[in-house]
């Protein structure tokens, strides 16, 4: 499932067992990822990381060694990751070469 609005995207994915720590693992690492919510399979909140770009390996250690104790404890996770969306950039009109000389 994907929600859209104008600065993020939220999409949600099923992980069973520790294939969550690999999960949250690879969400930090991403440049993008603002808000990692980890739901059980009732679909009850267990945890909610919030993510900055400043995040460190210091302090993204505890949060994974967390989701590692809780992977245990269900069969089936939902991650609901919010991303930021990219700015959309746009360049100069491009010219043909009588206009520019």
């Amino acid at each position: 499932m994907t929600v859209t609005n104008n600065r993020t995207t939220t999409t949600s994915e099923r992980v069973r067992g520790h294939a969550l720590v690999a999960k949250v693992k690879e969400l930090i690492h991403e440049g993008n990822v603002r808000r990692i919510v980890v739901k059980d399979d009732h679909g009850h909140t267990i945890v909610e990381i919030p993510v900055t770009a400043g995040v460190v390996a210091a302090i993204a250690a505890p949060v994974v060694t967390a989701v590692a104790a809780i992977a245990v404890l269900a069969k089936e996770w939902s991650i609901e990751v919010e991303r930021v969306k990219p700015p959309i950039v746009t360049g100069p009109e491009q010219r043909s070469p009588e206009e520019e000389g």
